[in-house]
């Protein structure tokens, strides 16, 4: 009798494990917007896992590019990248030319993250031509920071040799890098305000040089996931004014084989957690739900389609 018991549970137990669907979404660097916008997600799919038998976890990675890359090849389900990155990726141009990834669907669109130049006050870079001869790190390799960085540098006619250092760190490097005085400045594609750049500017003296100029504006004009924007006044030590730069979406993506269900699961835990979500991290505070679907950059997941055209976001 205790056999067939155990038996019974066993089979029970089995059955119960095969019907979970383990779900993991990609970041960034721990420092980042990214990695606790995921970590948020993952908490609100976890709420339900009993009734969905979905559960999540998030991942730290190399950025936007690896997470493609890593969503195309299967090691990742769901991840955070930026908008132009999406639209190169789904379009086989830029750093995917002869590499499209037809397959990339957006889910939504999170939260605007700004192009950031953090410099040591004494590097003395005031404008965005002042980093020739000067230590930049550009982000490191697979990330969307250096893709953004380096095609922004071909429109200003800047070459990496015009520089006297090209840093490769990760972001979670950065601060003390800058602090340890190893580069004079480091680029930053994030939503504001970040940890990152509170942990250099409360260590060092720094000072956010704006990105601005008629090259710029050309720029941006001719890549449609780009806008102009600002970063907020006195979010950061020694940066009271407002700082003028251009933006990206950071969006949630997936490849078009993930089951509808689960995006379903995703979208909507986020939206039915609406509120508590903008609390997870101030980058957040601007969103609504309705630009959620704004700055999409690959088609909608038909999961996404569903739940959004259920709540009447979409016909």
């Amino acid at each position: 009798m205790k056999k067939f018991i155990l038996f019974i549970f066993l089979g029970v137990l089995s059955t119960s494990l095969f019907a979970t669907q383990f779900i993991t979404i990609g970041t960034g660097g721990v420092t980042g917007t990214y990695y606790p916008t995921g970590g948020t997600i993952c908490k609100f799919v976890n709420k339900v896992k009993e009734k969905t038998n979905i559960r999540c976890s998030v991942e730290s990675t190399g950025g936007s590019v690896y997470n493609i890359n890593a969503i195309k090849s299967g090691e990742l389900d769901f991840a955070i990248v930026q908008s132009d990155i999406v639209y190169q990726a789904s379009k086989g141009i830029g750093k995917f030319k002869d590499k499209q990834f037809p397959k990339l669907r957006s889910i939504l669109a999170i939260y605007p993250e700004s192009l950031t130049l953090v410099t040591r006050k004494d590097a003395n870079i005031n404008s965005i031509m002042d980093i020739k001869g000067k230590r930049i790190n550009i982000g490191n390799p697979g990330s969307g920071n250096e893709l953004t960085a380096l095609s922004m540098f071909k429109a200003l006619n800047i070459q990496t040799t015009d520089l006297s250092y090209v840093g490769n760190l990760k972001a979670s490097a950065m601060p003390d890098a800058l602090r340890d005085n190893k580069i004079d400045g480091y680029f930053y594609m994030v939503g504001h305000p970040t940890a990152n750049i509170k942990d250099a500017s409360n260590s060092t003296d720094t000072k956010i040089v704006p990105i601005i100029g008629a090259k710029i504006d050309k720029f941006v004009k001719e890549h449609p996931y780009f806008t102009k924007t600002y970063i907020p006044a006195g979010l950061y030590r020694n940066n009271p004014e407002k700082i003028a730069t251009f933006a990206v979406k950071a969006v949630l993506v997936a490849s078009s084989d993930m089951s509808e269900k689960a995006v379903y699961t995703v979208v909507k835990q986020i939206m039915e957690n609406f509120n508590e979500f903008k609390k997870a991290h101030l980058a957040l505070t601007p969103i609504t739900k309705k630009s959620f679907l704004e700055g999409l950059s690959a088609p909608l997941h038909s999961g996404s389609k569903k739940y959004f055209k259920e709540i009447g976001l979409i016909k």
